[in-house]
């Protein structure tokens, strides 16, 4: 299956059923009247969040969403049926902004969740709700009112607890294949990886998500490379674990510097979030390498990074470790932030 994470789609909710104007004519009634039923509400524009969905990609092919009209009043006082409502069905995660793609109409971030987005129009009244002492015999009906419309833009960020992040070819998807059952490409050439893959980790008896996005470059912030538009998908991460890669040419600092750049050009607090920072393919360096690139990478980040190895399990499970004590930390600090029922002052 494809991986889309963004779509722009239209969404129209339904008009409403216009009144009837209609008049009894039936035998031993001496006098009729009015008695025609009012219009049927149109249908609503609902957004859903299910489980078993992790692309938008059913948005790739079909664009324009459209509720149903209300069905029109009928004579003897028959009001006409409510219109069927549509309901968008989309992925833990998504986010739905306005047309201008920056006003966030609605974030759904756990299963269930359900957005009414567009309410149908009323449905007209039909001409026996205008009958009066004055006026028994009113020939007029109002028309059903218009439904709403507009576009909207899904984006999908993925719900992870760590994310990988690194320059192109920094172990980052090898690392993935080696700790979870995810099956991402894997090459000896940059931009292997062209969207985000997530796994599912166990160590020691706790299970995390983790996310592996697109290898960021110098200037991806700018549109370079393939830009910074994947950074979305480990906004929601507690803990990143950064990638150097040790056998390259690059000084092991500067690309560390360069992706802690983007991060901090890219914003949304992704440059505050806890790091663990990783030498990686370090099977391929001798022991004098590995001291002199780690002390170039502690110089940059202010850590003593782990020497890690994924072809070889070097400190694999101590990485996965260090990931869980940060997301529990996280976890902890996000629970203490929460205000006690004693607390939150007076109630009933």
């Amino acid at each position: 299956m494809k991986f889309l994470d963004q779509a722009k789609i239209y969404v129209r909710s339904g008009n409403g059923g216009a009144g009837c104007v209609s008049f009894r004519r039936e035998k031993y009634i001496e006098y009729g009247g009015p008695d025609g039923g009012d219009g049927g509400r149109g249908g609503d524009v609902i957004i859903e969040c299910v489980d078993g969905l992790n692309t938008l990609i059913d948005y790739r092919y079909k664009q324009h969403f459209k509720a149903e009209t209300g069905i029109h009043g009928m004579g003897k006082n028959r009001t006409g049926a409510d219109g069927g409502d549509v309901t968008l069905k989309v992925p833990v995660g998504t986010q739905i902004f306005e047309e201008d793609n920056e006003t966030l109409i609605a974030d759904l971030t756990e299963i269930g969740q359900r957005v009414h987005l567009l309410k149908g129009g009323n449905g007209g009244f039909g001409n026996a709700h205008f009958k009066s002492s004055v006026n028994q015999a009113p020939r007029r009906a109002n028309p059903g009112l218009e439904g709403e419309e507009k576009w909207i833009w899904l984006r999908l960020k993925l719900i992870a607890d760590a994310g990988l992040v690194g320059l192109p070819n920094a172990g980052k998807s090898t690392f993935l294949a080696a700790v979870s059952a995810a099956k991402p490409k894997i090459a000896d050439y940059p931009f292997t990886t062209l969207h985000p893959n997530l796994g599912i980790v166990q160590i020691d008896g706790n299970s995390f998500a983790m996310a592996d996005i697109p290898g960021l470059i110098e200037g991806a912030h700018e549109g370079t490379g393939l830009g910074d538009r994947f950074l979305g998908h480990v906004e929601r991460t507690r803990v990143l674990l950064h990638l150097v890669d040790g056998s390259g040419q690059e000084d092991p600092g500067e690309s560390y510097k360069i992706i802690r750049g983007e991060l901090a050009a890219y914003g949304n607090g992704l440059d505050e979030k806890p790091e663990i920072v990783a030498l990686s393919k370090c099977d391929a360096l001798t022991e004098e390498l590995i001291e002199e690139r780690s002390a170039s990478l502690e110089a940059a980040c202010g850590q003593k990074p782990l020497i890690l190895s994924s072809a070889s399990g070097l400190n694999v499970d101590r990485a996965l470790r260090m990931v869980v004590r940060a997301i529990d930390h996280d976890k902890q600090e996000e629970a203490n932030q929460v205000p006690s029922k004693e607390e939150e002052g007076w109630h009933p």
